[in-house]
């Protein structure tokens, strides 16, 4: 997961409180840091999701492959 399809998909799943979550929700998982400053760290995007998803109790379904961009097509 690249870093914009993680944006794409913290946006596309929490909507209006994406903004606030990643900037101060803090993740015991990521050294107690929120996603901003994991993502800051170096932290891979598909881990902070992760982290994120377990937090907010994001169903599975919507875990996996969220954030990619449609295929154009031709």
């Amino acid at each position: 997961m690249r870093r914009s399809e993680f944006l794409r998909a913290v946006e596309s799943e929490f909507r209006t409180r994406a903004s606030s979550l990643l900037q101060d929700l803090v993740l015991t998982p990521l050294g107690d840091r929120t996603a901003a400053e994991a993502l800051d760290a170096g932290v891979p995007p598909r881990e902070i999701w992760f982290a994120l998803c377990d937090e907010m109790d994001v169903p599975e379904s919507r875990r996996h492959g969220a954030g990619r961009l449609e295929p154009r097509k031709r």
